[in-house]
């Protein structure tokens, strides 16, 4: 009864939830996932263009993902799943006077987990894996050109008004998870707790600006540590009650290129807290072929400034499913909306660089499972 793969706009850059629920599979299983996004966001000059509108900063994006289950006997199995954890693009429009028009950034990863699961002579499952995980990034900032070093005795710089761009090559790097789950197929029930380790990434980068052109750094990227609860359970007869509780540790995150640091003294993506995703639902079945589910989710606005790259603080999201089962297939589809939170943004030491209210976002997915 999972929602497929509509997955829109969690805490911090998160596209996906990196659930292990296919460990729960019975038999030999495959899945295929997509899901087109469709995210709203725009702002308002705050301390700098007042009153100028930003204009739309987030374009659409697609999300793929796959996984495969199999057994090694009655007590071992093992799963495969590739996901894209991790993401963000952001394209603010030109000529719209707003401070940061013109700024460009993307954000890409690409993961592939392996784990192996054992089930022990009771209603009690442990499991465990590696996580490889490939991240790229590059940025454009127009805004941030300096004319002289900050500090109590300015330097003269020796390319004055230089917008500052960033190109980072792909590095890839492990990390790994640990869970437990207990079950009673009887009632449809089963709860698993599952942590998720932080990966640190080191990118070669180039950088130009004010500072320098083409001048070669390394960026420190750690992807953040995770604690998901997730659990199901039948209320009623062909009626199940799900949800999930996740924790996500954001606020040791940043990517924080050395010349961006120097000129803005603040890093080029950052966030302030920590982050707790909470959702709630009900799945119907309705025949054997056709079932349906709807939830909700709801993740605390903090009031923290933000990064100009992700203006977005909290959300509230609706999540409706069709399911339709026939043999061995099953397919999933699915559509969300997401209230994004309302966020001030930050520049340097300046609250709020812009201010963003009244944005959202759509997405639309399927998932095609087949056992064999």
């Amino acid at each position: 009864m999972l929602l497929g793969a509509t997955a829109a706009s969690a805490g911090g850059i998160e596209r996906s939830n990196q659930s292990v629920a296919v460990l729960f599979e019975k038999g030999r299983y495959v899945e295929f996932s997509y899901a087109n996004v469709s995210p709203s966001t725009s702002g308002v000059g705050g301390r700098f263009s007042t009153g100028a509108q930003s204009g739309d900063m987030t374009p659409s994006y697609n999300q793929f993902g796959f996984a495969y289950k199999a057994d090694i006997n009655d007590r071992l199995s093992y799963a495969l799943i590739y996901d894209q954890p991790y993401g963000a693009v952001v394209d603010y429009p030109t000529g719209t006077g707003y401070f940061a028009q013109g700024s460009e950034a993307a954000f890409d990863s690409d993961a592939l987990t392996a784990i192996l699961r054992y089930k022990l002579p009771s209603k009690f499952s442990v499991y465990g894996g590696l996580r490889y995980q490939v991240i790229s990034a590059n940025a454009l900032v127009p805004f941030a050109t300096g004319t002289t070093t900050g500090g109590p005795t300015p330097v003269p710089l020796p390319f004055p008004g230089a917008p500052y761009q960033a190109q980072a090559d792909s590095d890839g790097s492990f990390g790994y998870l640990v869970g437990g789950a207990y079950e009673m197929p009887e009632i449809a029930l089963r709860v698993s707790l599952t942590y998720q380790s932080s990966i640190d990434h080191k990118l070669d980068t180039v950088e130009s600006s004010a500072l320098g052109i083409n001048v070669a750094s390394t960026t420190d990227i750690q992807t953040p540590e995770s604690l998901t609860l997730d659990f199901q359970s039948g209320i009623a007869k062909n009626t199940l009650l799900f949800g999930s509780v996740r924790w996500v540790d954001w606020s040791s995150f940043e990517i924080a290129p050395q010349q961006y640091v120097a000129l803005v003294r603040s890093p080029l993506v950052f966030y302030d807290d920590d982050r707790i995703t909470w959702t709630l639902g009900v799945g119907r079945k309705l025949s054997e072929q056709w079932s349906v589910a709807g939830a909700v989710s709801y993740e605390k606005t903090t009031g923290s400034p933000t990064g100009n790259l992700g203006p977005t603080d909290g959300q509230i999201g609706l999540a409706l499913s069709a399911i339709y089962t026939q043999g061995n297939m099953k397919i999933s589809t699915g559509i969300r909306f997401v209230d994004i939170g309302n966020a001030q943004t930050r520049v340097g030491t300046d609250v709020p660089g812009g201010v963003f209210k009244d944005n959202d976002a759509v997405a639309i997915g399927f998932k095609v499972g087949y056992t064999f």
